[in-house]
């Protein structure tokens, strides 16, 4: 932005299309994403899960989940400032909770399988942090989002038009 330049003059790129509207096309596909994503849900605290949601949306890189969750978080009453750290959360752990951190580095082990496997020492962490139930609640939304991420990315799905409550994912 120039000095002679506002916000609200400032010209942006142009905002790009969907390669494919999946959702439309595939709709029992979509029906039974939105029941497995609701079920995955179960019993795991919402601001939480959103947490887990915008994490793993960051490594995947899907820009309308991130716009989605951001905006699902803020409504929850989560706060902007835990939302901007999330991405740098190994250098800002002062601002998650320790059962928090252990979702998050949960989520970062089940949305990066490079090495295979999710590591024992962050499992073990996450299931002192939960019960069995819950845990096996969060890791099927972790295993949900990324899927979700996977929609997105694949079909350039366009971020910035979500409203907060309009569908849930």
């Amino acid at each position: 932005m120039t000095t002679t330049e506002t916000p609200e003059t400032h010209s942006c790129a142009p905002e790009h299309t969907a390669r494919l509207q999946w959702a439309k096309l595939a709709p029992e596909v979509y029906k039974a994403m939105v029941k497995l994503d609701a079920a995955a849900r179960q019993g795991v605290d919402p601001v939480l899960l959103e947490l887990v949601k915008i994490r793993a949306s960051q490594i995947n890189h899907c820009a309308f989940c991130l716009d989605m969750h951001t905006k699902d978080a803020l409504a929850a009453g989560e706060s902007v400032e835990r939302i901007v750290q999330l991405s740098a959360w190994e250098e800002s752990q002062h601002f998650y909770t320790e059962r928090e951190i252990a979702a998050i580095e949960l989520t970062e082990a089940v949305t990066v399988l490079t090495d295979g496997f999710v590591p024992d020492e962050v499992y073990e962490k996450a299931a002192k942090h939960f019960a069995d139930t819950e845990l096996a609640h969060l890791i099927a939304a972790i295993t949900v989002i990324n899927a979700w991420n996977r929609f997105g990315v694949t079909a350039r799905l366009v971020p910035g038009h979500y409203t907060p409550g309009q569908y849930k994912h």
